[in-house]
């Protein structure tokens, strides 16, 4: 009897790793190129829905953009290129000096930037532990802001829509830009 079950679990085992490996398989294909580069899509979006973070300001990059600011009027790259910036909140107030200033979030904006105190944003897309990551190589070689963060400029509050903090999608990236995908293109390893 005992044998009995051993070879059922075991069965069951493999049946179920049989089964994840079918759907790891269709998940991996489902992300590759359909051909053309209009048809094909760098950066998927996430599968699981995540809600965007509560900002100390409410911001709409939908309103913003549609106005026809763009990524480069608000965030900087500054050395040694890792990370884009904020907004500086003299920035923001170079506009809403006039406009919107009676709204209650402009009228905290106002305060944080005569007590020259940067607006504590809640920073969206995070840099996984261990991973040497630039956006300066990325926007050198041309990838648009677009290609990894989705439409911005429909999003009404930032979140995380795509899945470009994964290390499949960087390599499938990669592989479709004629990028290197070597490990230490990304990872440092300790030296001995």
């Amino acid at each position: 009897m005992r044998s009995q079950r051993i070879v059922l679990a075991t069965k069951l085992a493999l049946a179920i790793m049989a089964a994840a490996s079918l759907l790891t398989c269709l998940a991996v294909r489902a992300q590759q190129p359909s051909g053309t580069a209009d048809a094909r899509k760098d950066v998927p979006e996430n599968l699981a829905d995540h809600t965007a973070p509560m900002q100390p300001i409410p911001y709409s990059h939908k309103t913003h953009l549609a106005i026809g600011l763009d990524c480069k009027t608000c965030h900087k790259n500054p050395e040694p290129g890792k990370l884009m910036t904020f907004p500086a909140t003299t920035t923001c107030m170079s506009c809403h000096l006039t406009v919107a200033k009676e709204k209650p979030s402009i009228q905290k904006l106002a305060a944080l930037a005569k007590s020259g105190q940067p607006i504590p944003w809640v920073r969206v897309y995070t840099v996984t532990e261990g991973v040497n990551w630039t956006h300066r190589k990325h926007l050198d070689a041309g990838i648009k802001c677009e290609t990894c963060h989705g439409q911005v400029s429909e999003l009404a509050a930032m979140s995380q829509v795509t899945a470009v903090t994964s290390m499949g999608v960087c390599i499938n990236c990669h592989k479709l830009h004629s990028a290197p995908t070597v490990c230490q293109t990304c990872h440092t390893w300790p030296s001995s």
